[in-house]
């Protein structure tokens, strides 16, 4: 598992690297994206970061959680865990984070969170929202939920323990991917398809 984190430890910079203004007239859209702050709100690693609700959560090990309005001021909160927390996103009015053992946490605003059972002791590596449906995953492990409170294990087209490591949502798709060239979709969260990565000519 230390491994895996390694990969959400790069996160960190996405996540303490917050995007500031350059001059007092503002940059144009162009420019967008070229000037950055490093932050440094604590000494956790943190792996996943969401905005939703005119609020940041990011979350990282030993049940670490932090929330910024603005990106600049960060403020801890009490995740009621210490368990290592691996992805976080927000829809339907709720933030959902995912980690260690099959944590499953929620919050309606990013301050006071409540543990759900996720029905797996597997750690999951990442959650997202979409078409009115959370998706977690980790490893061979797929939990779908409508509100982040009741959690249904679906059907995985594989087995191996160690894959699955990250899922989004785009296009009315469901993407979820991981180690060996891993690549699943579904439409629903519920139906999944294993894709073929076409070699490098």
């Amino acid at each position: 598992m230390k491994t895996l984190r390694l990969y959400g430890a790069r996160l960190l910079v996405a996540l303490l690297l917050t995007l500031v203004a350059y001059n007092a007239s503002g940059s144009s859209g162009s420019d967008v994206g070229t000037t950055w702050t490093l932050r440094v709100p604590g000494i956790n690693d943190f792996n996943s970061v969401t905005y939703g609700n005119s609020l940041f959560v990011a979350v990282g090990d030993r049940g670490a959680i932090l929330t910024s309005p603005d990106g600049a001021n960060w403020t801890a909160r009490i995740s009621g865990t210490s368990n290592d927390l691996y992805g976080v996103a927000y829809g339907n009015g709720t933030f959902v984070a995912v980690g260690e053992y099959g944590t499953i946490l929620t919050s309606r605003d990013g301050v006071n969170w409540t543990e759900r059972t996720s029905e797996t002791s597997k750690s999951l590596l990442n959650v997202a929202y979409g078409n009115g449906t959370f998706v977690a995953v980790g490893g061979d492990t797929i939990l779908t939920s409508q509100d982040g409170v009741k959690w249904t294990k679906r059907t995985s087209p594989i087995s191996d323990p160690l894959l699955l490591r990250g899922v989004t949502h785009g296009s009315n798709t469901f993407v979820a991917v991981g180690a060996k060239g891993t690549i699943l979709t579904s439409q629903d969260g519920v139906n999944w398809t294993q894709r073929d990565v076409a070699p490098l000519d």
